[in-house]
């Protein structure tokens, strides 16, 4: 008997999870065919200062969504690994492949720019003080810009993050400063709010507002929000979804949906 009917035996619902993981996977490959930006803190733009626990491991199989006045873009999929290196110190990279479809153009398919990083949380939370981290993450230009499938230059984005728990409720926020060099860019600074509530072990619900200057020298301000939720469907396997809008600025939409899983040491 393999392994996995040995498991099967002595759980079935076990197995019954697992094949519903699999096909949530593939539902969230084939909802997103195509997105631009990648998320900072899944499935919300604005981060958090928590890593993993010491040895342990996130992977994400995710796909994003943007539909703007010029076009719809993605990813279909990307995958983000997190691993905790030392304590309170987590190596980050996301791997995406990206799409683009301008308007009255066709689509292009294609590597993105990969995105590397690393977490240190310098502060714990206590009862009246939030746990505090910084996030430095680097952009690589691994996509191909003529293609829209990437922005041509690498980027250095240098954000603090704060959060604060109380029972079911904790809520993060933040925001850096992205080094963006280029012809037409420029600097600009990104922040971002996000609430969350506990409703059950199986169910968190949040909800984030966020702002960024202009990144191109004629470009504008923008502001947003997102809406989304956290499934837990054991304490491995988690979906994750998010979906939201611009109140100024590009007038983009925004969606998130992606499966996480989470392994460390026994």
């Amino acid at each position: 008997m393999s392994e996995r009917s040995k498991m099967c035996e002595t759980s079935k619902a076990r197995c019954r999870r697992a094949r519903f993981v699999t096909i949530l996977i593939a539902a969230t490959l084939s909802f997103t065919l195509g997105t631009g930006v990648l998320w900072a803190g899944p499935p919300f733009f604005t981060d958090d200062p928590e890593t993993p626990e010491y040895r342990h491991w996130e992977f994400y199989v995710a796909s994003q969504y943007t539909e703007s006045d010029e076009g719809k873009s993605g990813t279909a999929p990307h995958f983000e690994v997190n691993y905790a290196v030392l304590p309170d110190v987590m190596l980050h990279t996301i791997v995406p492949f990206a799409w683009d479809k301008p308007n009255d153009e066709s689509s292009k398919y294609g590597l993105g720019d990969v995105e590397l990083g690393v977490k240190y949380r310098f502060i714990h939370e206590s009862d009246t003080i939030p746990q505090v981290g910084a996030f430095p993450t680097l952009t690589l230009p691994t996509g191909d810009e003529d293609r829209g499938l990437g922005e041509g230059r690498a980027k250095l984005f240098l954000p603090l993050w704060f959060q604060k728990s109380w029972g079911p409720w904790s809520s993060y926020a933040g925001g850096g400063y992205w080094i963006n060099p280029g012809d037409d860019r420029q600097n600009y600074w990104f922040t971002g709010w996000q609430v969350q509530r506990e409703l059950s072990e199986l169910l968190t619900l949040g909800a984030e507002i966020f702002y960024l200057t202009a990144d191109t020298v004629d470009g504008g301000n923008s502001s947003g929000f997102n809406v989304g939720a956290i499934i837990n469907l054991t304490k491995r396997h988690h979906l994750l979804f998010s979906i939201g809008q611009d109140i100024h600025g590009g007038n983009d939409v925004s969606m998130y949906l992606g499966y996480q899983l989470t392994l460390g040491p026994r």
